[in-house]
């Protein structure tokens, strides 16, 4: 299977990225292939400009669609499966991912009468947050995420999708020793999920 990652984290010293290191090991010892957008590592641009977007909002098929953008569209028409490994930021995905979405997400590949986005085989999110799942509160942003990112995002754009949410994994706060001990177990986890993708 091939797995489109798209990665969206600004540090390589965080937690999310041992999660897309651990998914890439689990990926290469099942013998799957993969392609990788690191959004900020690339210069990914999340801005919508001005003509990008009298183009969707008008529903113009006769406007053309930028080379970026359809750089990250052949990636996903190219996959099997899309991953996506972000930290959760206020009860969303980074801004950065909010743009890409927006911006490759466009009229005639991802939505309108006739698309030209393939339906993937899955879909998968992998989440970090700094917040435990023990709190009825984040319980309810993870819900409203996954309303987000599965319902409206990737709808009937793949045929199965599964969400993952490392939590308790914030810095400080009398966290450092569950920190230590969570990181070992997600990453085993996150190396199955890939390995048996």
């Amino acid at each position: 299977m091939k797995v489109f990652i798209v990665y969206c984290h600004p540090s390589k010293n965080s937690f999310t990225y041992e999660v897309k290191e651990a998914f890439i090991k689990g990926l290469e010892s099942a013998g799957h292939s993969y392609e990788i957008s690191d959004l900020y590592a690339d210069g990914f641009n999340p801005v919508m400009s001005e003509k990008e977007y009298i183009r969707e909002g008008f529903y113009n098929l006769d406007s053309p669609v930028s080379e970026d953008v359809l750089f990250e569209q052949k990636k996903i028409n190219e996959a099997d499966a899309i991953a996506f490994i972000y930290p959760d930021f206020w009860t969303s995905s980074p801004a950065m991912l909010e743009g890409w979405f927006q911006r490759v997400w466009t009229y005639g590949f991802a939505y309108g009468d006739k698309t030209s986005m393939k339906c993937l085989e899955k879909a998968l999110f992998l989440i970090t947050m700094g917040g435990s799942l023990k709190d009825n509160v984040r319980r309810d942003q993870l819900e409203a995420m996954k309303t987000v990112m599965v319902g409206d995002r990737i709808r009937n754009r793949a045929k199965t999708c599964e969400v993952y949410a490392f939590d308790e994994m914030t810095r400080g706060y009398g966290n450092d020793a569950n920190r230590d001990k969570n990181a070992g177990k997600y990453l085993r986890k996150v190396f199955e999920i890939a390995k048996n993708l």
